[in-house]
């Protein structure tokens, strides 16, 4: 799977671009290069184009058919999702909706529910998931991006900054790789990102995810991680936008 939105849109955190500062555009590339490259390599792939360049692409490989992979739009939300649930029908049952719906098709009903009513926190909705997954979810008529990945990291989910400043999410990490080069990092499991509210641990709700910087021999930074600081607590009203949820960044030595 693969999905590429525009800075202004995904709001990627401004960590994942350290690695590649002074290096301009090296081994990075634009979203329509990234958009040629996926359906180069997987031409079976389906894309849904979405406003200003911004898309969502899903490749089915009979190859690798586990984990299991859907996609489903409804009400102009699209969803990605990889993996499996094993407590579908119970939460079928709770959002009401059909018991032959996907797991995708229950994350949609979730997050609609969580977006119109809001009767629990964003993180309950995600623990409420039992099973290994990862899902992208875009909101279009509210602009709203939705991502998450199960507390075990089961299913492979990767982010970057490409060479406009577009946000990547693939459980490729050789596209992520080929798309935005150093500044890509494994999407932290346990978390989920909301571009208005930035990354939140669904596992450690009252910490911070922190971004650790590791150094080479040089002492340039070489890749970054994202980390759950347990000895640092979120305000107890959560602030929104970038500069409040990306704060400060830890230094350690070491390749990545």
């Amino acid at each position: 799977m693969l999905a590429v939105f525009e800075k202004a849109v995904g709001n990627p955190p401004e960590e994942l671009g350290l690695p590649s500062v002074g290096l301009g555009l090296e081994g990075k590339k634009t979203r329509e290069e990234i958009s040629e490259t996926f359906r180069s390599l997987w031409q079976d792939s389906t894309f849904y184009h979405l406003s200003n360049g911004n898309f969502m692409a899903l490749s089915h490989n009979p190859l690798h058919p586990i984990p299991s992979r859907s996609m489903v739009v409804m009400d102009d939300i699209f969803c990605i999702f990889i993996g499996t649930l094993g407590n579908v029908c119970e939460l079928g049952r709770h959002y009401g909706v059909s018991r032959r719906s996907t797991e995708a098709m229950v994350v949609v009903e979730a997050y609609k529910v969580l977006r119109d009513r809001a009767p629990y926190p964003p993180d309950q909705v995600i623990k409420d998931l039992d099973g290994k997954f990862a899902f992208i979810l875009f909101d279009a008529k509210f602009g709203t991006l939705f991502v998450a990945r199960d507390s075990e990291g089961s299913v492979e989910l990767n982010w970057g900054m490409a060479g406009d400043g577009s946000l990547v999410l693939s459980d490729d990490p050789n596209t992520i790789r080929e798309a935005c080069g150093k500044s890509s990092s494994p999407f932290p499991p346990g978390c989920f990102f909301m571009n208005g509210n930035g990354l939140v641990s669904f596992v450690h709700p009252l910490h911070k995810v922190k971004a650790i910087a590791r150094e080479d021999d040089e002492g340039k930074i070489s890749g970054v991680i994202f980390q759950v600081d347990l000895f640092t607590r979120v305000p107890s009203i959560p602030r929104t936008g970038s500069a409040s949820n990306w704060a400060d960044i830890v230094v350690i030595d070491g390749e990545y």
